[in-house]
């Protein structure tokens, strides 16, 4: 086995070999809904409800809290979303893509506070903390919940809060020894500025022949 692979895969060692298949599926399911979202399309809630059950199972296993919650909330959000993206706002068009309002950015910034200080109770509850790592999994929680909510919201910035937490993420999920999710939020930021670019010129042209 080469250094290079040792380094990056050799901890997958040691674990059972249904978690392993359970991270590739997960990561499967993932990757396809985050480009349905990035293509404005409606498929990224139901892949991205078995993707997010799937990672519930994976994360409690290795003490991610923040992450197992985020994922729990993933689903909820997945089944509002799901209704809004496809709820008629006229007789002929379904809820469009838009720029976050003030408001918007207020409900944010008490979702984002909110959440963290949620999650810091549930380590400090559970006496789950594991140094640096159980911080910056708190900080996440924070941005991907404020994501989340603006994606269902179908707000253009939905992009740039996912943006932060997936280059946050890719370091965070490689320290707690899994990999392949780490490359796959790797994908997720190149996705993520992608996403932000196609929904601007999504709306940029609405906004044109409006």
């Amino acid at each position: 086995m080469s250094p290079i692979f040792e380094f990056f895969f050799g901890q997958y060692r040691g674990y059972e070999t249904h978690i392993i298949g359970l991270e590739v599926a997960g990561i499967v399911f993932g990757l396809i809904s985050s480009i349905c979202s990035m293509r404005n399309s409606v498929w990224v809630y139901p892949t991205g409800i078995v993707s997010t059950l799937i990672f519930v199972y994976i994360l409690l296993k290795f003490n991610l809290l923040g992450d197992t919650i985020i994922n729990g909330y993933y689903f909820v959000m997945s089944i509002y979303g799901w209704y809004i993206w496809t709820r008629k706002v006229t007789s002929t068009q379904t809820t469009p893509i838009s720029k976050a309002t003030k408001n918007d950015y207020t409900y944010s910034l008490g979702i984002f506070l909110s959440t963290m200080f949620f999650i810091y109770i549930i380590y400090y509850v559970f006496e789950k903390f594991e140094g640096w790592a159980s911080y910056i999994d708190i900080l996440t929680t924070g941005l991907f919940f404020v994501g989340m909510w603006m994606l269902a919201k179908k707000k253009l910035e939905n992009w740039l809060f996912l943006l932060m937490g997936n280059v946050i993420s890719v370091p965070l999920y490689f320290y707690k020894g899994l990999t392949l999710s780490s490359f796959l939020y790797v994908i997720f930021v190149i996705i993520s500025i992608f996403g932000y670019l196609a929904w601007k010129k999504i709306l940029n042209n609405r906004l044109q022949t409006a």
